[in-house]
This record gives C-alpha cells, structure tokens and sequence, in this order.
C-alpha cells in the first residue's frame, strides 16, 4: 500500500506571534504557581498553657518558697533546708520542701508523693523536728509516719510507713 501525499497542510504562526503567545503561557503559569505556594497568612499564636503534670508524680504546689534559715540557725539544722526528690523502693517518687528551719530545730514543709501502692498522688503541708541528724515529720492526713535521716554525701534516707508497710529511699537536693 502506498501513501498518497495529503493535500492538507498546517500553517504555523509566524515567529514572533508564537514567541508572544509562549510568552503569556508561561507567565501565567508562574502566577498560578506563585500563588500556589504562597505562605498561609500568619495565625495568632495559641495562649500559654501550663504543661499538665504528669500522672501518678510527685508535685509541690507552684507557690512553695523556701526561706533561708537566719544565722542563728545550727549548720546541721540549717543543711535540711531547701527542696529535696527522691524514690522510695526506688518505684515511688516523693519530693519534700522543708520551708522554714527554726534555731530549735522546728520546722514547717510541704510533702509531695506520686501514687504509691494504693495511695494515689497527693500533696501535705505540716511540721516536723530536727532532733539529731534526722528530721521526724508530724503524722500527714494520709496517716503516713516518715523520716529523714541527713547522710554524710548530703543526701537523705528517707523512711514512709503506711498501712503497716515501710519504704525507704534516697533523696537528693534539687
């Protein structure tokens, strides 16, 4: 089979008619596309918002404040002072901030413990005794009995009984 030549013919713009017409193609499609990935409008930026505590830990109250004990409080009095973490059987967190130290070895604090056992996080305010190297602290709400015992590294052993059951840990100074 042969082919016939066609009789049709295409007719191409001239030069300069196409080079305008590509022209405005591509400038359009550079405005589509600059339109496209233009940035999105700035939004407000959201309200701060205090990070949750985390569940089941030991949190003192935002407000706690230490004040320094007065130069007529004893050296190994004056060493409790201050914000202390630990974990008791080294599962249970607890945190203590002793608040004031008295001359006499009195003192207020605040006690922080994260759930331990059937006891779920809570946080007490009371008072306690220096007497020697260990802090008693008076019996919290919870019914819970503990002790601090001021280490030679600066560290105390903490003890916590509860229901019949004592835990014991290290606690360090924040």
């Amino acid at each position: 089979m042969a082919f016939k030549r066609s009789s049709v013919r295409f007719r191409l713009a001239p030069p300069n008619s196409l080079s305008v017409m590509l022209g405005f193609a591509a400038l359009a499609l550079v405005a589509c596309e600059s339109v496209s990935e233009a940035p999105p409008p700035p939004q407000p930026a959201p309200a701060a918002v205090a990070a949750p505590a985390v569940p089941d830990t030991a949190v003192l109250d935002q407000t706690v404040a230490i004040t320094p004990p007065g130069k007529s409080v004893p050296a190994r009095y004056a060493a409790f002072s201050g914000i202390w973490a630990g974990r008791l059987d080294g599962t249970f967190e607890g945190k203590l901030a002793v608040l004031t130290v008295s001359p006499a070895g009195q003192v207020t604090v605040s006690y922080a413990w994260g759930d331990m056992a059937d006891n779920k996080p809570g946080i007490a305010d009371g008072a306690g005794r220096i007497a020697g190297n260990t802090l008693k602290l008076g019996r919290l709400p919870n019914g819970a009995d503990i002790t601090f015992t001021m280490q030679p590294d600066g560290t105390l052993a903490g003890t916590y009984t509860l229901a019949g059951q004592t835990y014991k840990g290290q606690f360090a100074k924040q």
